[in-house]
């Protein structure tokens, strides 16, 4: 059987960053491929070709065959041949900058997984609960201060969550802003506001030049943390990375960094992502606010939904380890396949109207933290930072509306909100 190919004109768009700030064209074209091309491979010119996954159930079983799909072996998201020639440069030879969680296969993924593991379990994570309850009640007080008018996303979304991951790893706070900074230059690298300054994103070289500067800057930041770490251990995470072992040995450089790294970047920055989108769901319809007022008990299922529709981690690649018969066709041994999570979140055979942004939804079966052993390892910490955030806030907040409108990042890998402009009335000015 004949292997289907995509259009190019119809897949084209989602290799360029600048069309992810348009989510409805996002979805539409997703819903086209889940529609016509749900196995099939698509020839840009300047990539290898690759099969294109969209599907909410075949996404889920090629993210659950780690044995089969793995992570280590060629760039973790979509990269030009340019991008990956140039990672192998920076990198000795790897086909990976970073050596994270997320770049790993098993069995070194689940033994340097096991590191931090106990730390996000969710009894652990219980005992977090004041100490994020005060930070959320902090901001909170900080919007009541500021009112009526200010941009949700940059003052309140991007900080929160910053906050809260920063202090659990041990970041002085004063240094919290540099890692925002770094997260923005990473994730959002092709972003004309939140890129790194001097960069041109039309260069296919950007990605890669900007991701070896700021593992570079990160490196020397996390490499003095971890020296006073190993001199004086204390009770937060980068006292564990910096003391754990795997084989026995303390971790090998790269991966203890990388480790650090991916804790004070993906950490906070998609759930600054989907509690923007929150708030921008609560200024278009109207009518969420009164419900969360009137039941409380819907803000977890509201914050649920929060997470479906912002899927900020948006596509993962992994490239097979052997021939794999899926559906009626057969991916080959080498071949790269790209995982769409913001196509399969939408996708109608899983969920009944996808395209709406239902509070209420419940149980709500999503990829928004990914799936299998590769799981978000910080997924309930991330939850319960959103639902303390709201359960503090929604008693106080009277109305909210859009003051201009919103604006997506551009990026064709992690993106959120850079901008929900509001304005917001609160029934009292005191935060409890």
């Amino acid at each position: 059987m004949s292997i289907p190919k995509i259009p190019v004109e119809l897949v084209a768009p989602i290799y360029n960053p600048k069309t992810f700030g348009d989510r409805d064209q996002v979805r539409r074209i997703f819903k086209t491929l889940r529609d016509e091309y749900p196995v099939a491979i698509a020839e840009v010119p300047g990539y290898d070709p690759h099969w294109i996954i969209t599907r909410f159930e075949d996404v889920r079983e090629i993210t659950r065959r780690d044995d089969i799909f793995l992570n280590a072996q060629r760039s973790k998201t979509l990269a030009s041949l340019v991008a990956e020639r140039m990672m192998r440069e920076y990198s000795g030879g790897k086909p990976h900058i970073f050596q994270t969680l997320v770049h790993m296969d098993e069995p070194m993924h689940k033994d340097y997984r096991a590191v931090t593991a106990n730390m996000f379990m969710p009894q652990e994570i219980a005992k977090l609960t004041d100490t994020v309850s005060k930070t959320a009640k902090k901001w909170v007080a900080r919007m009541l201060e500021m009112g009526p008018e200010f941009d949700f996303a940059e003052e309140i979304a991007f900080q929160y969550p910053l906050e809260v991951v920063c202090n659990m790893i041990g970041i002085p706070e004063p240094d919290h802003q540099m890692h925002l900074r770094l997260t923005q230059w990473m994730f959002t690298y092709a972003d004309p506001d939140l890129c790194r300054p001097g960069a041109d994103p039309s260069d296919p070289e950007e990605i890669i030049r900007t991701w070896d500067l700021a593992y570079n800057e990160w490196r020397d930041y996390f490499m003095e943390l971890v020296g006073d770490r190993r001199k004086n251990p204390r009770d937060d995470m980068a006292s564990v990375v910096a003391n754990g072992e795997v084989y026995g040995e303390p971790m090998e450089e790269r991966a203890m960094i990388s480790y650090l790294i991916i804790a004070a970047s993906a950490g906070h920055d998609s759930t600054a992502a989907t509690t923007a989108h929150s708030m921008w769901q609560l200024a278009k319809n109207p009518e969420i606010l009164p419900q969360l007022k009137a039941d409380p008990a819907l803000i977890k299922s509201f914050v649920e939904e929060s997470i479906r529709w912002a899927s900020p981690v948006q596509q993962f690649t992994r490239s097979a380890a052997e021939d794999y018969p899926f559906h009626d066709q057969v991916i080959k041994k080498g071949d790269m396949v790209y995982l769409s999570f913001v196509g399969a979140n939408f996708d109608e055979r899983n969920i009944d109207n996808p395209d709406v942004f239902d509070p209420t939804r419940w149980p709500n079966r999503h990829l928004g933290f990914g799936y299998g052993s590769h799981i978000c390892l910080g997924q309930h910490l991330a939850r319960l930072e959103m639902v303390k955030f709201w359960q503090e806030l929604i008693p106080h907040l009277e109305s909210v509306e859009f003051t201009g409108e919103p604006v997506m990042a551009e990026s064709e890998f992690v993106c959120g909100p850079k901008s929900v402009p509001v304005r917001v009335k609160f029934s009292n000015k005191k935060a409890a």
